[in-house]
Formats: C-alpha cells, structure tokens, sequence
C-alpha cells in the first residue's frame, strides 16, 4: 500500500515542504530511501525500525520504498525520522488518514521512540503555514519556537508512541501556545554596562555614534586601554529587536542548531566575536551544502573582530561584500544560497605589533617597516568600509580610581533610539533603507548636504588626508548621524569636523 506523509526541510534559512511517499509491498524484505538522502537519512532505516518495535508495534517484514520530493534536491539530517515512521505505520494499514494530509511531521528518533529537537522550526512552521497546512507534529523541545508562527496550531510530542495515540484519538493533547508579549519582556536584560568602562569619553562618543547610525568601528590602541570591553558593551546601547528582525535572526540560528535550549526567540542583538584563526568559510557561510557563517549569526547585532591584523589576509577580504550589501550570497554548480548579513562591526587592533606606537608610558621596539608590514595586512578598501576609526589611549590612573559614576547603557541607549526614530522617519517608503550605515552614494546626495563652510572643511580634509571617495561618503554619512544625536535638521561644520577625527587616525598610522 501507499501512504503520503509531508515533512519539511531548510535551504539557506528558509525551508520547503517534503512529500515523504512510502510503499510497503509483498516481496523480498527490504528498506530503500530514494530522493536524493544524505548518511544521516539512511541511517534512519534502523532508527525507525528500532523505535516502531521498541514502541509496541510490529515492524512490516515487506519491500519498503521511502521517496523524498522533490527528488531532485539534495535532503540532509535526521528530522525526517518522524515522517518516515507514521508513513511506514499508514502504508502497512496500523494508522488511519486521520489528521494526516494538513499536517507536517518532523523530529528524529530514537532507538526507544524518543524524540528529540530538530533545527530550523521556526523557519519550517513559517512555510508550513504559508503552503496552507494546518498543523504541525514535531518535538517538544522544539514546539515553543515553531508555536511563534500564527495561524498554525502546534503539537510537542515527547515520543513516537505519543504521536500515534494522538493520531488514533486515543489521546487528547493540547496545542504548544508562546506568549511573545512575555517573550520581549525580558528583552534588553544585559549584565554589561556602559558605566563600567572608566575614563574613555571620546571612545564611548565615538560608540554612541556608530550605533546611532549603525556604523562600523574600528578602535586602535595599545593592550589593556580598554577596546574589547568596550565592544563587548555596544549591543547594550543599540535599540531593542522588533518583532520582525528576532524572527529573523532566529530562524538563522535555527537553521545552524545554536539556539539555546529552552529559548525559542532570540530578543536581544547578538554579539559574535570569532577567533583569529576563522576560516574564509565559517565567516561568511559556506560548505559544500552551504551553511550561515558568522556575519549572518551576527545579523541585526555586532560582528566583534578583535586584534583584526591577526586574521588572514584572505579572510578579512571576503567581508568586503557582506558589509557593502548586507547579505552574503553563495553559489554552487547547483544551487545558489543568499544569507542575510545586515551587521554592525566592531574591530579592534594594537597599532603596531608590539602595541606600544604613540604610547607615551611605554616605549615602542617596532621599526617603520615593521609597523607598516602590520598595518598593511589591512587592505584600504576593507579601511573604507569602516565608518569611525578611533583612537583608544591607555587608561591613565586617575580615570581607574575615580568614583564619578558615568553615564549608564541605559542613558546612551536612549539618545541612539531618538537618533534611530529620525532615521527611520527620514527613509519612511525606502526599502532596506533603516539607518544612516545603510545609504548608498544617491542617498548621501539626497540627504547629507553641506552648507558652504561645512563644503570648504570637508575640501581642505580631503586634500589634506587624501581620502578615497568611499571615504567622502563615509564622512558625510558619520556628520549626518552627529547631526541626527542632536535633533539638527542641517549638518553644521561642527558635525562634519567630528566626523574628519573619525576618519583621519587610520591615515596618520598608515603613513608613519
């Protein structure tokens, strides 16, 4: 007999429905999965075999073909364990067609029935909902993150035994319900503060304008001034996730299996920090059936790049596109992937190798040629696409043991979401239009005009520093963020020479 089960999997972060066909017939025993299945799908022949027995019911000794379609898409993981298992039951006549054709089924099994979480819920419920299926069968573990999408009702089940009793009406179960409203009350919870960095103001200025309009940084400075914990603290001042931007974060996380468990939305900005030693690969996604990278775990949060010359060459060059467009597209010879990568980076870096350039306490043992060499493993168009660079000096003792208190998260948080607000109304019917970071050279003409005075400043800066045009735009998108923090309608001169001490400190290293 035949049986029609439908399951789901992810491409790239979004997912598809999958047509899980069984045929059970007389014939020599046997057990073939076709449609194109990774290991782990074949592997599930003794998965289910086990848990149907190990539940109470008698495995079919017969010829048993499992087809996944489409067929010609490449299937991969175990989540279809599930599906396999009720369409084997149905085929061999122990289940009805009760609930089975509006309903999608997922979760991988245990040898004893149990089942256990699987990834990509959140964006399999989404697709669920919109092909028109009315509910979903999945584990419990992931039921509260599936349950975010409206308008299709949500079943946890602990195991295979559960969801066949349920199927049969033997049971009655009640549906997975997430209260979002309680979800964000949480939202913003931070243990970091602004207020326990001492002494750096004209670094934390420098911070509170790259979150206003969502900017990149780059600190420079010698070892201990304070540049990672700085960093670290950034997320804390940038404004909270709508509902739009967690769903999408999560469903990135989801599709890589790295939510945390029992914390079905993400609703805090995410704050990734790799090691030096990252591949090109695990940076921007790729392998051979192509995965996230860190620049989309970090989207609608911080990309934190610490010591940035470390990294290789290679590596750093590959950023250059994510950060230009906001996504990062991956194409194979069958299948073309785009992830998005909408991030703010954060970058920080000694000014020589042995950290100690221009500091005034401590004298530097690097030659020219050396710190140059160091430098130079930055490319200047990679300089380009950072917005503030800025200079972070050793922390002197004074400013350690003052009791000042300083000025709170909380504080600054509240002058970037005004600043934000201004933004947001000023690009009001421009897609992809949200923050000041994110115009492009016809925006900056539309809305980054200067005055005479303002015109004259940015000239003689120019010829001075002898700045690249994506510079020029750079500077003008940082004096109409410093215009924004200060509710001016015009950029004045005194934002646009601001804007110039973030942007000269890369040039005065480069040429020493």
């Amino acid at each position: 007999m035949l049986s029609k089960i439908y399951s789901s999997a992810t491409y790239g972060i979004d997912a598809y429905i999958v047509e899980v066909e069984t045929n059970v017939e007389k014939n020599i025993p046997s057990f073939t999965i076709v449609g194109l299945p990774d290991n782990a799908i074949k592997e599930s022949r003794e998965r289910v075999s086990a848990a149907i027995k190990n539940s109470g019911f008698e495995f079919p000794i017969k010829k048993i073909t499992v087809n996944l379609a489409p067929a010609d898409i490449k299937k991969e993981g175990s989540s279809f364990d599930l599906a396999i298992a009720i369409g084997l039951l149905r085929a061999s006549e122990k289940l009805t067609d009760n609930f089975l054709e509006d309903t999608v089924f997922l979760g991988e099994l245990s040898l004893d029935g149990t089942l256990r979480a699987v990834k990509g819920a959140l964006s399999i419920a989404v697709e669920a909902r919109n092909k028109g299926m009315k509910r979903i069968i999945l584990p419990l573990d992931s039921a509260k993150e599936a349950s975010l999408v409206s308008e299709i009702v949500v079943f946890g089940m602990n195991n295979l035994q559960q969801v066949i009793q349920f199927l049969m009406n033997e049971i009655s179960f009640p549906a997975t319900i997430t209260d979002k409203d309680n979800l964000f009350s949480y939202v913003n919870q931070y243990h970091l503060d602004f207020n326990d960095v001492r002494g750096q103001e004209n670094v934390k200025r420098a911070i509170e304008v790259a979150a206003a309009g969502s900017h990149n940084i780059l600190m420079i400075g010698p070892p201990g001034s304070g540049k990672t914990m700085l960093a670290k603290r950034l997320p804390t001042i940038l404004p909270p996730l709508n509902f739009e931007e967690a769903i999408e974060t999560t469903k990135i996380h989801s599709v890589a299996g790295i939510i945390p468990r029992g914390q079905p939305l993400i609703t805090e900005r995410p704050f990734r920090s790799p090691h030096h030693t990252v591949s090109d690969a695990a940076l921007v996604g790729g392998g051979s059936v192509p995965r996230p990278g860190e620049v989309s775990f970090a989207h609608h949060g911080v990309l934190f790049l610490d010591e940035i010359p470390e990294f290789k060459k290679n590596v750093l060059e590959v950023l250059r596109q994510p950060l230009e467009d906001g996504s990062v597209t991956i194409s194979r010879s069958k299948l073309s992937l785009e992830f998005p990568a909408n991030f703010m980076l954060a970058a920080a870096m000694n000014p020589c190798p042995c950290g100690y350039f221009s500091d005034p306490n401590k004298e530097c043992t690097c030659s020219p040629p050396l710190i140059q060499k160091y430098m130079a493993k930055i490319s200047g168009p990679l300089l380009d696409r950072i917005d503030i660079h800025i200079e972070v000096p050793a922390v002197k003792y004074k400013e350690l043991a003052s009791e000042v208190k300083c000025e709170s998260s909380k504080t600054v948080r509240e002058r970037v979401i005004l600043a934000r607000n201004i933004q947001l109304k000023r690009f009001n019917g421009m897609p992809h239009l949200f923050s000041n970071g994110d115009m492009g050279t016809k925006e900056v003409r539309i809305f980054c005009k200067l005055d005479s005075s303002g015109s004259e400043l940015l000239k003689m800066a120019i010829n001075k520093l002898g700045l690249s045009a994506r510079a020029f735009e750079r500077i003008l998108k940082v004096s109409r963020t410093i215009a924004d923090l200060e509710s001016s309608p015009n950029i004045l001169p005194q934002h646009v020479s601001e804007a110039i001490q973030y942007r000269s400190l890369d040039r005065e290293l480069w040429n020493h």
